[in-house]
């Protein structure tokens, strides 16, 4: 006999008896609102396999270990149960349909008894409880009607009522009854009937430990009330996440094995705040359920409301302490989630938004600080303030800034709103501080250097292909020829695609133009360096095919060499020249300004020596070949150092042209 019965059988209604009743009552009830979910579960279950027979039905076995529903029978029944359901016309036929519905009304009476009876009746709940055990009495075939599912099963407030509803508000009404007759508090937990020998103190501290060290991050939203009592061999712990009717979590932790274990049990509304939630947890050492495709009732209008069940395994006291702290420092990133995202997505897309949650969470900053000092406002008055020949109306941030540097720039925001809320400091500054943090982002990282750095790493590949090739007399290769022309190709598309995200931005805002005609002139060096690439394997196909087995002289062979060698020291020199042109705004260092100036000088040096070794290289031709002519050689040989020397020479303009934007850019010049 339980101890609620027992203490019921007594037939003595004293306050003292009622107060000795409630918390066993209560402990009963919500065991009982762990078997309401799983029984919904296991019809919204059935109804998805009768609509798609052939999708293989879910195991529900950890949803049901979950529930403490240790009869192998009971377990095999419900595990099974979803797989007999099959279509009956409009409606589902369910075979052991009014087992369950006997179910879910003795579950319902149990779960609702110490709200509607007692000193202190809920009336509302009272008669909404009566109204569905009538309607689940009324239920007297195997076969449930779409109505009658919606009924059940839908949670959504403004359709109406609903069992499913119904039974969220008795949780919270039940969790609100634990903190009244709670005869002990742990670091803020509300505790009762706790194991006699202590040994549950330390474990709820634990948890209490790692909840209270990120609460100051919800500031004055309401959530985060624990409450921790005993049922058998586990210790149940209950965190009330926030106002959200379907947002709760709750811990079993069973010490009755050598191997310590913790069942958690989260339920959520939001598919991308679970998810969040999943990886949060992972980082403690939870291992999950195949949760993604565990929903309970609710489907409605696409607003699901996800249950999934996690399992940490410790081998000591000291490990399972470990995890419970773990637990409970993230519960906090929760609250007010989907708010935080949703007022992101303005600025990048939806990835990126989660991203920058959850580096805001792994930073222990969270987001409630960034919400409550503006959110968004905070954002779109930093860029109007940076200037309408920077962002103009309608203007996304990663749209300007690229979204690696938008995604960095909203983290460090999260972390400076936190930041200045906590540490009291005036909460008026935090919007110029944020105006000025882009402002840093905008002039000391600029996206165009990024575009540009991205193909110069392009050009100095091809170069580099070029130069390698030559250097071990690789251009009667024609399979290795072939394979560098054909990656040199690939190269340059994705050059290309850069020279396209340029021009796209320069389209949209006027202040891109300097970044779309550096980047093309950067493009022309590409085209030269590629074209090179491929004539260079056109030359070892003429080389493999001629019978005369015909190839370059090695003094020939050495200018090509250099040649290839000076096109590799003007692309490291302009990529030098492009690294210092960032530091010039940053830099009053004349000799930081002496360093940028000497890499253009050499660069041009570097071009005034590729001119030279094309005539040296026209010159060896015209030797090579007086006796032995092949038209074939003498033509693509040329044009092969020509291309090599038209990418010197686009360096060149390229770099006078960076040294330019860069000067004026920096005010080294006006």
């Amino acid at each position: 006999m339980e101890k609620a019965d027992a203490v019921a059988s007594l037939g003595v209604d004293s306050p003292s008896l009622i107060s000795l009743l409630k918390p066993a009552q209560v402990r009963l009830a919500l065991k009982a609102n762990d078997r309401l979910k799983l029984y919904l579960s296991v019809l919204q279950a059935a109804v998805t396999h009768a609509h798609a027979p052939h999708v293989a039905t879910l195991d529900l076995g950890r949803e049901i270990a979950a529930a403490d529903i240790t009869e192998r029978g009971e377990a095999a029944w419900l595990n099974d149960l979803p797989a007999t359901a099959s279509l009956d016309g409009t409606a589902v036929r369910v075979p052991d349909f009014l087992r369950l519905v006997a179910h879910l009304k003795d579950e319902l009476a149990i779960m609702a008894r110490p709200v509607v009876e007692g000193d202190k009746v809920n009336a509302n709940l009272q008669h909404r409880v009566a109204a569905w055990l009538d309607f689940l009495e009324q239920l007297s075939e195997p076969i449930i009607q779409e109505h009658e599912l919606v009924s059940l099963t839908h949670g959504q407030r403004d359709r109406g009522d609903s069992l499913h509803i119904t039974v969220m508000d008795l949780h919270k009404a039940l969790n609100h009854l634990a903190t009244e007759f709670s005869n002990d508090v742990i670091d803020g937990a509300h505790c009762w009937m706790l194991a006699d020998d202590g040994s549950d103190r330390p474990r709820i501290a634990a948890f209490m430990r790692g909840l209270n060290r990120t609460k100051p991050l919800k500031l004055d939203h309401p959530g985060l009330d624990t409450a921790a009592t005993r049922d058998g061999s586990k210790l149940l712990l209950q965190n009330d996440i926030g106002t959200n009717d379907a947002h709760v979590l709750v811990l079993q932790v069973d010490t009755s094995a050598a191997v310590r274990r913790i069942t958690l049990t989260y339920s959520d509304l939001h598919r991308q705040r679970f998810a969040f939630f999943q990886r949060l947890l992972s980082e403690a050492g939870a291992q999950w359920d195949n949760v993604e495709r565990r929903k309970s009732p609710g489907l409605n209008a696409g607003d699901e409301f996800h249950v999934g069940v996690a399992l940490f395994e410790a081998e000591d006291e000291a490990v399972l302490a470990q995890q419970l702290e773990g637990i409970g420092e993230r519960i906090v990133f929760l609250i007010d989630w989907n708010r935080a995202r949703k007022r992101l997505l303005p600025f990048v897309g939806k990835r990126a938004a989660i991203q920058v949650l959850e580096a805001a969470a792994q930073r222990r900053v969270g987001h409630m600080a960034w919400l409550v000092s503006g959110a968004e406002r905070l954002i779109w008055n930093a860029m109007a303030a940076q200037g309408v020949n920077i962002f103009s109306l309608g203007d996304r941030l990663d749209a300007v800034l690229g979204e690696e540097q938008a995604r960095d720039f909203l983290i460090d925001t999260l972390v400076l709103s936190s930041q200045t809320i906590h540490e009291h400091d005036n909460s008026v500054l935090i919007a110029d501080q944020v105006s000025a943090l882009l402002a840093r982002r905008l002039h000391g990282k600029r996206s165009e250097y990024v575009l540009l750095e991205e193909h110069a790493g392009f050009c100095h590949a091809l170069a580099q292909t070029l130069r390698d090739a030559l250097l071990h007399n690789q251009e009667s290769d024609l399979a290795l020829c072939t394979r560098f022309a054909a990656r040199a190709k690939t190269w340059e598309r994705r050059a290309d695609e850069l020279v396209m995200q340029a021009r796209d931005l320069a389209e949209r805002q006027p202040q891109w133009q300097p970044l779309a005609t550096l980047i093309e002139c950067s493009d022309e060096v590409a085209d030269q360096l590629e074209e090179a690439c491929f004539i260079l394997s056109v030359l070892a196909e003429h080389f493999v095919a001629s019978s005369e087995k015909i190839a370059w002289a090695k003094g020939l062979r050495d200018v090509f060499g250099q040649l290839s060698e000076s096109v590799v020291s003007a692309t490291q020199d302009y990529i030098k020249s492009l690294v210092l042109s960032k530091m010039l705004a940053d830099s009053n260092v004349l000799e930081d300004q002496r360093e940028y100036l000497r890499t253009i000088w050499l660069v041009q040096q570097e071009e005034r020596h590729a001119d030279e070794l094309l005539r040296s290289v026209r010159h060896a031709l015209v030797l090579h070949y007086r006796e032995h002519a092949d038209a074939v050689v003498l033509n693509l040989s040329n044009e092969f150092a020509a291309a090599m020397e038209n990418a010197s020479d686009a360096l060149l303009v390229l770099t006078y042209n960076l040294r330019d934007y860069a000067l004026q850019s920096s005010g080294v010049l006006r």
